[in-house]
């Protein structure tokens, strides 16, 4: 088990805690401790659990794969530090895919911290490769069955080694955000599927470490979302990603002036409007800076995939998250 932490603070003695009351204990605990000060070793915070400590903030991706290298389960879960499984979390994921050999990845039922209410039960992705919680704040019962999800949040999911080596594990360069998002749609490619099981509940402190609309979430987020649909949309839906980019814009304009949405959040905390567009623009820079990379990595994609583009378009069409719901949540 994977679990990144930057602060090493009370949420991860809390995490770790709600996993020494896990119902199954054939399970070791990696904390990979991004803050370059050594704080988990210096806080006492990781009680129990093997630490590798980065000499910098090396990125969610990172961390996970080094994790997964230091370890020989035949799964790995992820974990948010801010996190906290209910005792039956990780034996709910592993039954999962254990009845499906053809799964690779298990999604939680997220909980809002201290609420009846979902942060997310699986993934969903929009037009332009913004990607969204699937069941955002409804109640959990509006989901009852294991079922068939597009991917998992990376705050509390498991993997199953194999497909993790098969496709490459997670992209470094993502650092933060998304990341989850270019792997699901990359087990996708090759021929993976995905569970939902919402006996395996977690509860989430929502964007505990980088912010709820942060300059850095902002950022990166944007940055990202482009680099997911160069990768992983088939051509014809890469085309169609600048006007769907356009579509969100508006409403995230429309929201602004409503006072709701993630747009009037970072407004609310105190940045500056110009800041968005300069996000925007900083985005599509790097996005030209990495274009070269980001289209051999597709080509492999492609050469490895076991689905069709008309396949792999059906699936997006299934899970799809309009721009308008984008901005709003």
């Amino acid at each position: 088990m994977a679990i990144p932490t930057l602060t090493a603070d009370a949420r991860l003695g809390e995490c770790l805690e709600s996993l020494r009351r896990q119902t199954r204990c054939d399970f070791e605990v990696i904390v990979i401790d991004n803050s370059g000060q050594g704080l988990a070793r210096r806080n006492g915070a990781a009680p129990g659990a093997r630490v590798i400590e980065n000499a910098r903030n090396a990125g969610y991706g990172a961390a996970i794969n080094k994790a997964l290298r230091a370890s020989s389960a035949p799964y790995l879960a992820t974990l948010n530090d801010d996190a906290a499984p209910h005792p039956g979390w990780l034996d709910g994921l592993v039954r999962a895919l254990e009845s499906r050999p053809d799964a690779g990845m298990c999604a939680s039922a997220v909980r809002l911290h201290g609420e009846d209410r979902l942060d997310s039960a699986g993934m969903l992705v929009a037009r332009d490769g913004s990607s969204k919680q699937r069941g955002h704040g409804r109640p959990p019962e509006d989901f009852p069955a294991l079922e068939e999800a597009l991917f998992p949040s990376g705050s509390a999911a498991l993997y199953r080694r194999y497909m993790l080596e098969e496709i490459g594990g997670f992209d470094e360069s993502f650092f933060l955000y998304c990341e989850d998002t270019d792997l699901g749609l990359r087990a996708r490619w090759a021929g993976w599927k995905c569970l939902y099981a919402p006996d395996a509940v977690v509860e989430h402190h929502y964007s505990h470490s980088a912010g709820r609309a942060s300059p850095l979430k902002a950022y990166y987020v944007e940055r990202n979302r482009l680099f997911v649909a160069v990768k992983n949309f088939p051509i014809g839906m890469l085309l169609a990603t600048p006007l769907a980019t356009l579509a969100r814009y508006f409403w995230h304009a429309w929201y602004i002036a409503r006072g709701r949405g993630s747009a009037a959040r970072f407004r609310a905390e105190g940045h500056a409007g110009w800041k968005m567009a300069w996000y925007v623009l900083r985005a599509h820079a790097a996005l030209l800076a990495h274009g070269r990379r980001l289209w051999r990595e597709r080509r492999q994609i492609r050469a490895a995939a076991r689905i069709t583009p008309a396949v792999f378009c059906w699936l997006l069409a299934e899970y799809r998250i309009s721009a308008r719901r984008v901005a709003e949540l």
